[in-house]
């Protein structure tokens, strides 16, 4: 199967569900010391396959956030791998959130290092900046289809609009080049949190698959999604699923809070009646 198509399984069975896989280490419910990098690396492997557990009835898609692991040094790289090894073991597809972006040799290993299969992650897809243009792009679009990519196109943080520019500005652009590809494993990021513009950005790629950051913690709903769902949709949550409310007590059984957390959101996200389209 391509990866447009994997995508489109996993969201046909279980919905257009996303959870990010990011250890904030404060939020953990495991005690951790930053300063013993080893040790706090095996509790963050550990939380992360509790995680995947917890989530992988529930959500079509995992997206381990790589600097939260890489923060941590050999060590946490190690505790990535096992973590996007358990989440493929689970059926979920696996999108790296590593903001890529570089051209020549470089960008072919960041290609290898993410998507391989005989690479140290092989996950099925990575998020990219097309800052540098589209030659920063080629070795990623050389491994389609059976690997994907998602392009940031208009992010979901308060200060992105004045250098994206939106839909007429370097965001635009980008959001022609992803069409005019033609590659259904081709995808764009797009904010929740730009409802105004959402209309625009589905115009401008009616066909391509978004990746929606900022839903429930960062403030997007689902009205804000309605104007993306006219096509093909994947939903992430991260602080929303893997901790509980700032305040709360710190939670005993963990692994149950979470797939509580992960289950109340895909039912939320049922209410959407996003689309599951069938990949070309």
């Amino acid at each position: 199967m391509t990866f447009a198509e994997r995508l489109a399984a996993s969201v046909a069975a279980r919905g257009p569900t996303c959870v990010g896989l990011d250890p904030h280490l404060p939020l953990l419910p495991l005690a951790v010391d930053p300063q013993r990098r080893a040790e706090t690396a095996a509790v963050v492997r550990d939380w992360s396959l509790g995680v995947v557990e917890a989530v992988a009835p529930h959500v079509a898609a995992i997206k381990p956030q790589v600097a939260f692991f890489e923060a941590l040094g050999a060590p946490g790289v190690a505790a990535l791998e096992v973590a996007v090894a358990a989440a493929r073991r689970a059926g979920l597809v696996v999108i790296l959130d590593a903001k890529r972006g570089d051209i020549g040799s470089t960008a072919e290993a960041y290609a290898q290092a993410t998507l391989d299969d005989d690479g140290p992650l092989g996950a099925d897809a990575v998020t990219l900046s097309p800052w540098l243009g589209p030659e920063s792009l080629g070795p990623f679009l050389a491994r389609m289809p059976q690997k994907g990519a998602f392009l940031l196109v208009r992010t979901s943080n308060p200060g992105a609009g004045a250098w994206q520019g939106g839909p007429e500005g370097v965001a635009g652009e980008v959001a022609r080049w992803i069409a005019a590809q033609r590659q259904p494993g081709l995808g764009a990021v797009v904010g929740a949190t730009v409802p105004a513009e959402a209309a625009a950005w589905r115009t401008l790629l009616p066909e391509a698959w978004f990746l929606v950051p900022g839903f429930g913690a960062q403030g997007g709903t689902l009205a804000d999604l309605r104007a993306l769902r006219s096509g093909p949709l994947l939903v992430n949550s991260s602080r929303g699923v893997l901790f509980p409310a700032s305040g709360g007590p710190r939670e005993r059984d963990w692994v149950a809070g979470v797939g509580r957390r992960a289950a109340a959101f895909a039912a939320e996200l049922a209410a959407l009646d996003s689309r599951s389209p069938a990949a070309s």
